[in-house]
């Protein structure tokens, strides 16, 4: 009777036949909802999908056996960094090598078929221009766009440590403003890096005022993802409260030592928001490593207001020079005085890459922290941060409201050491931790990475297999879709994906990439 039931409601009936070009036959259907999969067909025409379930079909379209695989709709990154990629001077960038990075070949073969960018407040604060340049030059995947709040503030007021002027303030509003009618779908918020980590809250509730009027959302790199996890939680919550707009923090997690274990409490206040009828969400990247620049892990916001040659002058500094010393070698202590940070990327001395800091300082025979100010005098670099613990990450990743996404960046094979996640975030969210290690089920994992991004984002016709929706769809093999991207070996491509459709255009066929770039600048449709 029960199974019965099921059949019943899952099964759709059998529907008025469809004319298609391509036909998914067989295959267990996810359809992005959240419910258990069940075996049928799916029809494409052009760049929609017109069949889902059972249908009669007419002419001859070109058939894909799915026998033993999942469809799905193709995976929407919510926090991506690969407009980042598109920012680097043409003059440093070879056009063959400016092709390769416009694929987003990494992601593609994750399964996804939209990212979202202007993250952690970094990004083209112009939207109209960004979309006119990926309308112009095209890109392998779908791009949604938000107000990178730190770019806009420092394009209006340098990287300054204090408020904006009425003039500074006016400013930032009408480019707010004039960002959300050229599509923009809400502001970006990175409150730990500078110069956001200098605006206070009110500063953010009348920026994101003007994005609620236009039916965005607000999303934000919060203050603190360490020991003041839960005050910052409450400072992001109470902007979209009083901004009266939808709420998501990024990269959700538990930074730190001193933060392991608040995981159960961050996730409470989140609930606790949510019950209360705020519209709150988070994402999350499944690794226990993070990943960003070495100053903004280890060196206090106070002392990077200006550029980096004026922070560089504070080293030398003889009353500030010992007071970041002491601030550094703080930081590294909770990092066990560095074997938790790896170099990732370093190119005034790429031989650094892939050894943490402890390492490098027995190498070179010095402290930690001079090797920290050795790097910072030689321009920076990127490391990968071995900062949270697996208990918190799998406690994350059940709650419904968490939805999938990589914090990673357009990546080609090079000789950096990057975080796997760039490879294989979803991969290791679907296959290996629901798949494989049954840490929840499937259809949550497809969910996260699908129906859910679309309704944070309120994404029309897209998320969903569904008749006349866009067709952005995955075909994978479960035996097979995994993430191999380790982080001693970062530059490897996910494996698992037979077929990649982006807007109905084969992206990826009998596993290998295609060369199409049928990826699509996604505008919001302001209120």
């Amino acid at each position: 009777m029960f199974q019965a039931l099921l059949i019943v409601l899952f099964v759709p009936a059998v529907d008025a036949e469809v004319t298609a070009d391509v036909i998914i036959r067989g295959a267990t259907i996810h359809d992005g909802s959240g419910k258990p999969g069940f075996r049928g067909d799916v029809a494409l025409k052009g760049e929609r999908i017109v069949g889902v379930g059972q249908f009669a079909v007419s002419g001859q379209p070109e058939i894909i056996d799915g026998t033993g695989l999942i469809v799905a709709p193709g995976f929407i990154d919510l926090h991506n960094h690969s407009d980042m990629s598109a920012q680097r001077p043409r003059i440093l960038r070879p056009a063959i090598a400016e092709l390769e990075y416009r694929k987003n070949l990494n992601f593609l073969m994750q399964g996804c078929t939209t990212i979202v960018t202007g993250n952690c407040g970094f990004g083209p604060y112009d939207v109209a221009e960004f979309f006119r340049q990926l309308d112009k030059n095209k890109i392998g995947t779908n791009v949604i766009h938000q107000i990178p709040h730190n770019d806009l503030r420092q394009h209006v007021m340098g990287n300054a440590n204090r408020p904006p002027t009425d003039e500074e303030m006016a400013r930032m509003l009408q480019l707010v403003e004039k960002n959300m009618k050229d599509g923009a779908w809400g502001l970006s918020t990175g409150l730990f890096y500078t110069p956001g980590s200098y605006a206070d809250k009110d500063e953010i509730v009348a920026l994101a005022k003007v994005v609620s009027r236009y039916g965005g959302f607000y999303a934000s790199h919060m203050r603190n993802e360490g020991p003041n996890l839960l005050p910052s939680i409450h400072e992001t919550i109470e902007v979209g409260r009083r901004a009266k707009l939808p709420v998501h923090i990024s990269h959700f997690k538990a930074f730190g030592p001193k933060a392991w274990g608040k995981a159960a409490d961050a996730i409470a206040l989140v609930r606790d928001a949510r019950k209360k009828g705020l519209r709150v969400t988070v994402d999350q990247y499944p690794y226990t490593a993070s990943s960003t620049s070495l100053a903004a892990d280890v060196i206090p916001q106070v002392y990077r207001e200006g550029s980096h040659k004026d922070l560089i002058a504070r080293f030398d500094d003889p009353e500030l020079g010992p007071k970041i010393r002491q601030a550094i070698q703080s930081a590294l202590k909770d990092m066990d005085d560095g074997k938790r940070i790896r170099i990732a990327q370093f190119p005034a001395n790429p031989k650094w890459q892939g050894k943490d800091l402890a390492q490098l300082a027995k190498e070179q025979g010095k402290n930690p922290v001079d090797i920290v100010l050795d790097i910072e005098r030689r321009g920076g670099c990127q490391i990968v941060a071995f900062s949270m613990t697996e208990e918190d990450v799998r406690l994350i990743m059940k709650q419904p409201f968490v939805a999938t996404a990589s914090d990673g960046a357009t990546k080609i094979p090079d000789a950096t050491v990057p975080h796997p996640r760039n490879y294989g975030t979803f991969p290791r969210k679907i296959g290996y931790y629901a798949l494989q290690e049954r840490v929840l089920p499937v259809e949550q994992a497809i969910r996260s990475a699908t129906g859910l991004p679309a309704d944070i984002l309120k994404l029309p016709q897209r998320g969903y297999l569904k008749p006349g929706y866009f067709a952005d769809v995955v075909v994978f093999d479960p035996k097979t879709f995994r993430d191999t991207a380790t982080f001693d070996k970062p530059h490897q491509y996910a494996t698992g994906v037979r077929y990649l459709f982006v807007n109905g255009v084969a992206t990826i066929k009998d596993g290998k990439y295609t060369g199409a770039l049928a990826g699509k600048a996604l505008r919001h449709s302001s209120r």
